[in-house]
């Protein structure tokens, strides 16, 4: 869906009022955008995933700093590509001090994956029918859709719990309730 210059200019003035439904205007439009180029950089969707979501993050923290004489769009994909390009930089550096550490023999952590949250809720049938939907997201958008509504925690409980910016935490929460409509949507 094609937008014109001048809406997309106002939901970005609005957006730099803290106007939330202009920030999800934005994060709808250009999502797509960012994503592919991400994709086609990565070959990863989920890494994809997570730049997108780290762009848009920065993009709205830093909302007040964008000139309007420039296209959102480029300046939105040239925020994802510097996030990638430090991202690669700090991968690098993680695997040379990974090496280093197996070097020295050092005994590393796994992963818990012990069952989340939502495997032990209850069985009431709307309750499992929107559960069962909610695990057709992917793990980060299960978690922040869980403390929020099942939870009920606010954005900066999340933002704490999850130790992350809270505008990462109103992206994901964003992005995770449109894809569950969707999912909800398709089964009708």
């Amino acid at each position: 869906m094609e937008f014109k210059a001048e809406q997309i200019k106002e939901h970005i003035r609005n957006a730099k009022e803290g106007d939330q439904k202009s920030f999800s205007f934005l994060l709808n439009t250009f999502w797509n955008n960012v994503y592919s180029f991400q994709l086609l950089r990565t070959k990863d969707e989920n890494e994809a995933e997570d730049i997108t979501i780290r762009t848009f993050t920065k993009a709205f923290d830093k909302i007040e700093s964008y000139n309007e004489s420039y296209e959102f769009k480029t300046w939105l994909i040239t925020i994802s590509k510097n996030i990638h390009i430090d991202l690669l930089r700090k991968q690098k550096s993680r695997a040379l001090h990974k090496a280093r550490k197996e070097e020295e023999n050092e005994i590393y952590e796994l992963a818990d994956d012990s069952p989340t949250a939502e495997d032990k809720l209850i069985k009431e049938q709307n309750l499992a029918s929107l559960l069962a939907d909610i695990k057709k997201l992917k793990p980060h958008y299960q978690k922040v859709i869980n403390l929020r509504y099942f939870h009920e925690l606010s954005y900066e409980e999340i933002s704490k719990e999850l130790n992350e910016p809270l505008n990462s935490i109103k992206v994901k929460l964003l992005r995770a309730r449109k894809l569950l409509a969707e999912v909800i949507s398709q089964k009708k």
